[in-house]
């Protein structure tokens, strides 16, 4: 039975869920084990082995995580394509795929009260685009308004429900220390979020 082991220690993410695809795509391993040491990139490589077949679990050694991989019974070997993870691509029916992207969490420079106020205002009013909005991918400050406490959380969750994929910086979480108080969406790569922008038909970037 093949086994590979993956030394990702000092990479960021999305280096460590880069190099665990490469080696999926390549070798299809049985055995699968990645040694991380950013909590971000231990989310999304356990997100990325689940969704390509693997039965996994981590233990932490001082300041790194070690994540043993094994293949599920009966899961076809290799790699699950970008653009189903973390969700597959809308069908070529649909109209349009509108992507969101938030790097803030207020809405423009003066002042933070009223900025707030329009991005509470703004996120009420993204129900209105329909089936036309895709995703909404937030990073920077942004990831603030996905965690708990937060005035939006149950516009994001109706969002959630109807089929909007909400992506939130895991890097950006680590470090505003938030990484344990997501309340809504996915904590996601940068890989994810340039796949995102990518597969977008429109980006309303703000």
């Amino acid at each position: 039975m093949s086994a590979r082991t993956i030394d990702c220690q000092g990479m960021t993410c999305p280096q460590p869920l880069m190099a665990c695809r490469k080696c999926i795509e390549a070798e299809a391993p049985e055995h699968l084990e990645i040694v991380v040491d950013d909590e971000a990139a231990l989310e999304n490589v356990g997100r990325y082995l689940a969704a390509s077949g693997y039965l996994h679990a981590s233990s932490r050694h001082g300041k790194a995580w070690t994540i043993v991989a094994s293949r599920a019974p009966g899961a076809a070997p290799g790699a699950p394509a970008v653009e189903d993870f973390p969700c597959p691509v809308p069908q070529a029916n649909e109209s349009q795929r509108i992507a969101v992207f938030l790097s803030a969490s207020t809405i423009g420079r003066g002042d933070d009260a009223l900025g707030e106020k329009l991005m509470l205002n703004f996120i009420k009013t993204l129900p209105e685009m329909g089936p036309d909005l895709w995703r909404i991918v937030m990073v920077n400050a942004a990831v603030r308004l996905a965690v708990e406490g937060s005035p939006h959380l149950e516009t994001l969750r109706a969002l959630e429900d109807a089929g909007v994929s909400i992506l939130v910086c895991g890097t950006c979480l680590e470090f505003f220390g938030l990484l344990d108080k997501r309340a809504v969406g996915q904590t996601t790569n940068m890989l994810d979020v340039v796949t995102s922008l990518q597969l977008a038909t429109k980006v309303i970037d703000l």
